[in-house]
């Protein structure tokens, strides 16, 4: 019987949910089979002193393993070894990772690692009630911020090799097409003049590859991303029941109860996400002057609970997009934009598990253009959304496509709305 293939938004984790099983087996393999085993880097250290120092937390843990069924597919993996049981597996897991950048794998890519050694367990009702702990989610930010910190360094830079699985190899430079004529970067220089896994993954375009299309137009809007449209949605309501299976968006609760929050109420959100081979930057959709611009802390692991036990979905972080949008890590930048009929507006880029890194690189009181960088992703980037007022006549411009995890990525800079007057018409486009 062939393998049923999981639509995975970006690419973050393998489409054959086997590919990470596997993955995983291997993964646990190398930890077990270490006669004396890798002492705990610090932070792991700590995370395993918060889980049996609190007794909630301890408890969480306990039962998210217990809770993930032990009948067929999930009682073993394919090879019959053994899998992720208890909270000191996972652990070991976790610091055998932390010195370890992605390797490329064009069918194989486990861009999410954490997330895989997770995929059960956040499926259950311990493990999304653990997921949502904030004392969880700082530790989390810690082992994180500490991941990030290596792959910063030019140790991370062997995965930038010529090698099967590095990112330069055959595979790799086939499955990204022109990348020396599209990125800033040195062919000739070591790794292509990059100096790490961050260096690389935050990579710039060259000048002149996405221009910013209708830069005097101010009725046009550009993509803020280089990202595919996943959902439109109208007369988005202050609160919702964001946790159920449809994810409506509840306001209010992503926007943190900002005071502007209220400004948006029965308006428009446009979101969409990002491609693991892709950019990674934020570009901003309008000219206008940045009224506030800050990183909002939040979950990292936790999923909708509709995608999870008894009938769990192998893609489910892909489809808790419009859930995590009001419990993840992101970043809030409102912007008032010069064109009155668009006024205020908001650019929230969101993270997920470990892409959860918003760095933004704008201040409040600036002035930018059209297309002026925002900030960036560190480590590949998630999803993100636009708000507009409920008094902004906008109409989408999705180039063909419809909203949803199987559509493409446009440019980022290239038009993706165009805002009319009030209760103007447009006529002879394919718009939304």
């Amino acid at each position: 019987m062939p393998e049923e293939l999981i639509p995975r938004c970006g690419k973050w984790l393998p489409e054959n949910p086997r590919v990470i099983e596997n993955w995983l087996a291997g993964l646990i393999d190398e930890v077990t089979s270490i006669e004396t085993p890798q002492p705990l880097h610090p932070v792991i250290g700590e995370f395993k002193e918060l889980i049996e120092g609190d007794a909630q937390i301890y408890m969480l843990f306990h039962q998210m393993f217990s809770e993930v069924p032990t009948k067929p597919p999930y009682n073993k993996d394919p090879t019959g070894k053994r899998q992720v049981r208890d909270y000191k597996m996972m652990l070991m897991l976790f610091n055998r990772i932390m010195t370890r950048a992605p390797e490329f794998s064009e069918n194989a890519l486990v861009g999410f690692p954490i997330n895989a050694i997770l995929d059960w367990p956040m499926g259950t009702g311990s493990g999304f009630a653990a997921f949502l702990n904030d004392k969880v989610n700082m530790q989390f930010r810690k082992v994180l911020n500490e991941w990030a910190r290596y792959l910063k360094s030019e140790e991370s830079a062997y995965v930038l090799s010529t090698n099967p699985k590095g990112w330069f190899g055959a595979a790799a430079v086939a499955a990204m097409p022109d990348f020396n004529s599209l990125f800033i970067c040195d062919p000739c220089a070591p790794h292509h003049g990059f100096t790490s896994w961050d260096d690389f993954f935050t990579r710039q375009f060259r000048p002149g590859v996405r221009p910013v299309e209708a830069p005097e137009e101010d009725r046009v809007i550009v993509n803020s991303c280089e990202s595919a449209p996943y959902r439109i949605a109208r007369k988005v309501k202050a609160q919702d029941r964001f946790w159920v299976k449809a994810q409506p968006y509840s306001l209010e609760h992503m926007l943190a109860g900002d005071t502007r929050a209220s400004q948006f109420i029965g308006g428009t959100v446009y979101q969409a996400f990002l491609s693991a081979q892709s950019y990674h930057r934020w570009h901003s959709p309008v000219s206008g002057r940045v009224v506030g611009a800050y990183v909002q802390p939040g979950t990292y692991y936790s999923e909708a609970r509709a995608e999870g036990f008894p009938d769990p979905d192998p893609a489910a972080p892909n489809d808790s997009q419009g859930y995590i949008t009001q419990v993840a890590t992101r970043a809030m930048i409102f912007i008032e934009a010069d064109n009155p009929d668009i006024g205020l507006m908001c650019v929230m880029p969101v993270g997920m598990a470990e892409v959860s890194t918003c760095d933004i690189t704008v201040n409040e009181g600036q002035h930018v253009k059209k297309g002026d960088q925002l900030g960036m992703f560190h480590f590949g980037g998630s999803t993100h959304c636009l708000f507009f007022r409920p008094e902004v006549n906008i109409m989408f411009d999705l180039h063909g496509q419809e909203p949803g995890l199987n559509a493409k990525n446009i440019n980022v800079n290239a038009v993706i709305a165009l805002v009319m007057e009030p209760n103007s018409v447009v006529s002879g486009r394919e718009l939304v």
